[in-house]
């Protein structure tokens, strides 16, 4: 192959390189007819109207917020914490008709009608549920941060146990599930303490239940 051709060659490699760097560096030259690329739809909005603590709430959102955000980001209810965002922490426990949910893998329009407890609706500093009472007591808690989604996981369980739903520990799923250490323990297992308190958590939820039993 002669010179000239080896020149010819290696100008047609520069030339497609050049080309395909600016493509990658400037998508919009592509855009058919040269226009720019479609700007990103705007969101959907959607009513919802929920009750949070008793007090009858109604909310415009955008359809793909979470119930977190909706308490937190809308309604001001900063008790709840966002820890992992996938639920698996349960910082983000609160209770929806009674029953224990992690609000950061719910969407609140999902919820339309429904009754929501956060840890602000269970109690105040001068007004104590027993539950936060008992965390006080048994210092179930360090930074604090799991404590909101331990105390309101803790307050649904227990109507859990009271109710006769068996857990994976439940020995004869025939007879109402016991309160004990084992049945506290996992039951509570989604619900992660990163300063470990585990064990004053399980102190303060059994004093609780002693006292309902």
């Amino acid at each position: 192959m002669g010179s000239q051709s080896l020149e010819a060659t290696r100008r047609g490699l520069m030339i497609g390189a050049a080309a395909s760097a600016t493509a990658v560096a400037s998508p919009q030259v592509h855009a058919q007819g040269g226009q720019a690329p479609a700007a990103a739809s705007a969101p959907v909005l959607s009513q919802v109207s929920l009750t949070v603590n008793g007090q009858a709430r109604r909310l415009e959102l955008d359809t793909r917020t979470t119930l977190l955000d909706a308490l937190r980001e809308h309604l001001q209810l900063t008790g709840s914490k966002k820890g992992c965002d996938h639920g698996q922490c349960g910082a983000c426990t609160v209770m929806v008709d009674g029953r224990r949910v992690y609000s950061c893998l719910t969407l609140a329009v999902m919820h339309e009608a429904d009754e929501v407890t956060t840890i602000e609706g269970l109690g105040q500093p001068e007004n104590l549920h027993p539950m936060q009472a008992a965390f006080v007591k048994h210092d179930g808690y360090q930074c604090g941060y799991c404590t909101p989604g331990q105390i309101c996981a803790s307050v649904a369980m227990l109507e859990e146990i009271k109710a006769g739903v068996p857990s994976h520990v439940t020995a004869d799923l025939n007879t109402a599930p016991e309160i004990s250490a084992e049945e506290i323990r996992e039951r509570m297992s989604g619900n992660i303490c990163r300063c470990g308190a585990y064990s004053n958590i399980v102190e303060a939820i059994a004093e609780v239940a002693g006292r309902q039993a």
